[in-house]
């Protein structure tokens, strides 16, 4: 198998994981206007998690284009 395939199973799995630990709080739900309406800033581990989700999935689409041209 390829490594630049298995690179990018690896951040797509991971890129799941992350959107997983994102906070329930910014569901579908609230698309439709559900829920209690809260804002606040990311502070601690969620701005961790935010921040790492924007990297990994930037890096699984550049992973996804070099995929595609080589």
């Amino acid at each position: 198998m390829d490594l630049k395939l298995i690179f990018q199973i690896i951040l797509s799995i991971t890129l799941v994981i992350l959107i997983g630990l994102q906070s329930s709080d910014a569901g579908l739900g609230r698309a439709w206007g559900g829920g209690n309406i809260r804002y606040s800033s990311k502070k601690g581990i969620e701005k961790s998690v935010f921040y790492s989700t924007i990297l990994v999935s930037f890096l699984f689409v550049v992973m996804a284009i070099i995929n595609n041209l080589f």
